[in-house]
């Protein structure tokens, strides 16, 4: 009896520390960090500690990693790799000669196995043409709310050699310790697809079936999180094979979790996304032949994206009224098949629009979405108030943060109309539609932020 005793011992001690490489998550397996920077009831600080932000500053444009040290919360973290991010914004920051780029920490760039209390990577969100400082902040709440892995995020401090630099948000990169955390120690495969020039068809982008050549497919491989391997390509090809067909798309396709997705990203009216000309913006998770988009990149949503949109481009009634059934034009929608495919199904149709009202229900009509955003605008103002480097003026701010909040209430009303059926839910039935819409009342687009404010 001692000796079975003394041997279940030691095999409920090896399943205890060796369990989660096995596959056995433990009961809490909320990584640390999650508590702690990404804690969003409260302004987080940031120091980061460079030798020459000026030299930085300068080569900015290339992406290149600079060593730094950082001060998260007032703990040390050496070794880190910091770097400038963004396409357009980067482009703008620089053209305008300002120094409030986006940014993102890499843990163990420099050195491997550093990390942040287990994060790999996070981005310094610096509000580009988002006088809110509320669209991503918002956006990631609402896909989390609606439960779809999201990146973590929080308000920061950040300051340079311990001088102010500005409010910036805090955001989980999608990389090792994301997947961990959403998906379990035996993750998938995680990419991020976009093109390499938008003149391109980056049929891979939308992601349209091309051919069984992994070649045809290099907007995505090329941004493959994890070195993916033969096998890997076979089955999302297989995956975007089946979506093409539009039949038996349970077998390719994490319906549940790609429909609520899609619930949030149409409201959000973006744009600049999988729904729009762009077609890129989110990340795509595969595991064992099915495929998740998720969600990544929103301050130019909340119909504050230009390209491609109709005129008048600041019409704010004609996208709190956008219809939810028909989100972008059909030229682009039929190139979509992840969402046009999905909708040619009755029962998925169907169950896209009762997400909706789960959404509308329980986050707006409830009253959570005015409770969340007035919170975080009263503890981050008095930052905004002094942020050194902010894109607008604290006015601005207010007006920004008034302004989509009033978008956001407006744009509930509307689709809940949709969802009964008083207003049109389609491009074609608004084209016959002889009744009132929601009144845009007082909503400026342009107060939500726009490329002119570089300018002031």
């Amino acid at each position: 009896i001692c000796i079975s005793a003394m041997i279940a011992a030691v095999i409920l001690t090896a399943l205890f520390m060796q369990g989660e490489s096995l596959g056995i998550q433990p009961v809490s397996s909320s990584p640390e960090y999650e508590s702690r920077l990404f804690d969003d009831s409260r302004v987080h600080t940031i120091d980061l500690q460079i030798d020459d932000w000026n030299t930085f500053l300068e080569a900015a444009p290339s992406e290149t990693y600079f060593q730094c040290d950082v001060v998260i919360d007032g703990e040390w973290f050496p070794d880190t790799g910091l770097r400038a991010k963004g396409n357009n914004s980067r482009r703008l920051v620089e053209e305008y000669g300002l120094e409030r780029y986006s940014l993102k920490l890499e843990f163990d760039h420099f050195q491997k196995g550093n990390s942040y209390y287990g994060l790999d990577k996070l981005s310094l969100d610096a509000s580009f043409q988002d006088n809110s400082y509320l669209k991503n902040y918002i956006a990631y709440d609402m896909m989390e709310y609606m439960e779809v892995p999201s990146p973590l995020c929080s308000y920061a401090w950040v300051t340079v050699n311990g001088k102010p630099h500005g409010l910036f948000l805090a955001v989980e990169e999608p990389e090792e310790a994301f997947a961990k955390r959403n998906f379990g120690p035996g993750y998938g495969q995680l990419y991020k697809p976009d093109y390499k020039s938008l003149n391109n068809e980056n049929a891979d982008v939308a992601l349209q079936y091309i051919s069984e050549d992994p070649a045809d497919y290099d907007n995505i491989f090329r941004n493959a999180k994890f070195q993916p391997d033969d096998s890997d390509k076979s089955r999302l090809i297989q995956a975007l094979k089946i979506i093409d067909t539009g039949e038996d798309l349970g077998t390719a396709i994490c319906t549940d979790e790609v429909l609520r997705y899609f619930t949030v990203q149409v409201f959000c009216v973006n744009l600049d996304s999988y729904l729009g000309r762009t077609g890129h913006n989110y990340f795509l998770y595969e595991e064992n032949g099915l495929l998740q988009i998720l969600p990544w990149d929103y301050n130019l949503a909340f119909a504050t994206y230009s390209l491609g949109m109709p005129e008048p481009i600041n019409d704010a009634g004609l996208y709190i009224n956008y219809p939810i059934d028909t989100p972008s034009s059909r030229d682009v929608m039929v190139k979509r098949p992840l969402y046009h495919n999905l909708m040619q199904n009755e029962q998925y149709f169907n169950q896209y629009h009762a997400y909706f009202d789960k959404l509308i229900r329980e986050y707006f009509e409830s009253g959570m979405f005015e409770e969340k955003t007035a919170r975080a605008i009263k503890m981050i103002a008095p930052y905004v108030k002094k942020d050194p480097s902010a894109f607008c003026s604290y006015e601005d701010f207010q007006k920004g943060a008034e302004t989509f909040r009033n978008f956001c209430m407006l744009r509930a009303q509307s689709i809940r109309g949709q969802l009964d059926g008083t207003l049109p839910s389609t491009h074609l039935e608004q084209e016959s539609f002889s009744g009132e819409y929601i009144d845009p009342q007082n909503v400026w687009l342009p107060d939500m932020g726009e490329i002119a404010d570089l300018a002031d």
